[in-house]
């Protein structure tokens, strides 16, 4: 996975370093997934690769040899993060916040934190991408839950429907499995 970091990294594009960072940890992280293809790991097909590539890694597109064509939905709930995450947008309408949302809804799937399916090296790679990208939702996450959590907590709380066993979090039994660090 570093190598392909490595050399998503080597050649600059003039965009922002830390943009450019947290798309290349999530292009190595879904590419070191072979035989899957690209596509279906990072969530997003062909067209939006090739348009993210373009901008961010132009001598990249040997990355494309195994992206597929299409990237689906791996389950019911994806397509409402993505809507969570494109709703809270600091920028609406920019086109990284829609790559983004796409990426961290189909890599929030995953088993592990966030952070670590995205291929980040630390947690606040992750708050710094979501504070970034995504400022009104993780505004709201003034406790510091852990962010998969959070987002479910949300999609719930938008849906009206009461995901936790106590009435209030400070006496809940799970309190240390949602808030806190991630190391």
């Amino acid at each position: 996975m570093s190598d392909i970091y490595q050399r998503l990294m080597a050649v600059e594009s003039g965009e922002d370093g830390f943009d450019r960072h947290v798309f290349a940890c999530i292009l190595a992280k879904g590419a070191s997934e072979a035989p899957r293809p690209l596509g279906r790991a990072v969530g997003l097909g062909r067209a939006e690769l090739e348009r993210l590539l373009a901008r961010f890694f132009p001598a990249a597109r040997w990355l494309l040899d195994g992206a597929g064509e299409d990237a689906g939905e791996d389950a019911l709930e994806e397509p409402d993060l993505r809507r969570l995450l494109v709703g809270n947008a600091t920028r609406p309408g920019a086109e990284e916040a829609g790559w983004l949302a796409a990426m961290v809804a189909r890599r929030s799937l995953e088993a592990d934190h966030l952070w670590q399916d995205l291929g980040l090296t630390r947690r606040a790679d992750l708050s710094g991408l979501l504070n970034r990208h995504f400022a009104p939702l993780a505004a709201r996450n003034i406790r510091d839950m852990k962010w998969k959590k959070f987002f479910y907590r949300q999609m719930c709380e938008d849906e009206g429907v009461s995901i936790c066993k106590s009435p209030v979090c400070d006496t809940c039994t799970d309190f240390a499995k949602c808030y806190g660090p991630e190391e």
